[in-house]
């Protein structure tokens, strides 16, 4: 059943521009049925027990902007300290070329999907016609049916990309409530490398809801250093997909930085197809005030000899709630898989709220595997000692909290990366325990 959320995607959808590729026709119309006939995720879907769709459902967006390509956007909001090199820049789903910098670069391809449709759809296979069945999976399909823009980036067999590729997705205001789709492409060759920021910012005004699906493919001995920054203003509403597919010898290492947005989700998919393939998961989100964040990570050991490191942390002040889900399944025949997963957390408000939910799933042999979760507040006796060397009590709050948030960026070499991320901490989380915001939202 449509709610007044869906039924003006699902009418843009169903008078949207053809496809002259039967593939892709089928596969658009096979998500808009299930959408039609799903509808959105109610209270008994299990992947959404914590983060309700009932609100969303009762709001109405504009399907997509129009003004995408002509809006005019802060340059500052498109700068990140340290990162100079090649730039993707998309507003509202469509990419600006203006805005964007595409150097030559010996072995890579820097394109877009809009581009891609039009001129070779067919070497979209693989991709676009992933099938989603899980009604649990609504915005997948709906990206599916209705993102028309994204990157494609391509990165020949053997090639090592030097400078690191800025990818800005922006969130601008407009006139109206918007609903953007972007979906992104990114393919390694065997032995390729590629070290890529992916950036979430935005624009205060009307509320925005932003879906971004991006799908990595890393072929045999390829490696993807990735650093996903989510800053986006508190007036945006942001659902977040990436999924990744490691062969062989891969090496994926996956940086995540949760701070923006009053209401977000993020499912992270990967799954080691390939034997002696490797995930380093690294990640944080850091609340305050309304803020709704739930992280879902799914990883699938599907090898021999396979490997995942996975540490998450999670800040919550205020009346901020958070929600983690880390789900490791290592299927029959991926023996002599390693599968670590660690989760803790920090309460700094007796209103906030940590909800996680480690799962480890084990069908095969001479597997080594741990996971733990833990939800806590400051060490006291820390703060006292911090104290005792002169620092206000917010101070040594602020030194605490961000020295356990670093760990999820810590190992980036870049120092002014690290230090922009440490002050986008710090503005968003004020640290104060007097400042206390009013009940978490739905988006």
């Amino acid at each position: 059943m449509a709610t007044a959320f869906l039924e003006p995607l699902l009418a843009a959808a169903a008078s949207g521009g053809s496809t002259n590729r039967e593939w892709l026709a089928g596969v658009r119309e096979q998500a808009l049925r299930q959408l039609a006939r799903d509808g959105l995720p109610g209270p008994r879907s299990e992947a959404w027990k914590y983060s309700s769709l009932r609100a969303l459902g009762q709001r109405r967006f504009e399907p997509g902007d129009a003004a995408a390509a002509t809006r005019n956007v802060d340059a500052g909001l498109l700068e990140l300290a340290g990162v100079e090199g090649p730039r993707l820049v998309f507003v509202n789903g469509s990419f600006r070329a203006d805005l964007s910098r595409l150097p030559s670069l010996p072995g890579v391809e820097l394109r877009t999907l809009s581009q891609e449709l039009r001129d070779d759809a067919d070497g979209l296979r693989g991709f676009l016609d992933r099938v989603h069945a899980d009604p649990a999976d609504v915005f997948a399909r709906l990206n599916t049916v209705l993102a028309a823009d994204g990157p494609v980036i391509r990165v020949a067999a053997g090639i090592v990309v030097e400078p690191l590729v800025h990818l800005v997705i922006v969130g601008a205001s407009a006139s109206a409530d918007l609903a953007w789709q972007l979906r992104g492409i990114v393919e390694l060759g065997a032995g390729a490398s590629l070290r890529l920021v992916e950036h979430h910012v935005g624009e205060a005004g009307h509320g925005h809801f932003g879906n971004s699906f991006i799908q990595i493919l890393l072929r045999a001995g390829a490696r993807l250093d990735l650093l996903q920054v989510q800053n986006t203003p508190e007036s945006a509403s942001l659902v977040r997909r990436t999924e990744a597919l490691l062969e062989s010898d891969a090496h994926l290492e996956m940086r995540s930085i949760e701070a923006g947005a009053r209401w977000m989700r993020h499912d992270l998919v990967v799954e080691m197809t390939g034997d002696r393939s490797r995930l380093v998961s690294r990640g944080v989100f850091a609340l305050h005030g309304r803020q709704h964040a739930d992280t879902r990570l799914d990883v699938r050991h599907a090898a021999r000899d396979t490997s995942c490191d996975i540490v998450w942390r999670g800040v919550a002040d205020q009346r901020s709630r958070g929600i983690f889900h880390g789900a490791i399944v290592v299927a029959a025949g991926a023996d002599g898989a390693d599968a670590q997963l660690s989760n803790k957390n920090l309460l700094l408000s007796d209103q906030a709220e940590i909800d996680t939910q480690p799962v480890l799933e084990i069908h095969a042999d001479e597997v080594k595997a741990a996971h733990g979760a833990t939800v806590g507040q400051l060490d006291e006796r820390a703060l006292f000692y911090l104290r005792s060397r002169g620092l206000s009590r917010a101070e040594a709050r602020s030194l605490l909290t961000l020295a356990f948030c670093r760990v999820a960026f810590d190992s980036i070499e870049n120092a002014a990366l690290r230090e922009h991320i440490d002050a986008m901490l710090l503005e968003r989380l004020p640290l104060h325990e007097d400042e206390v915001g009013q009940e978490p939202t739905s988006p």
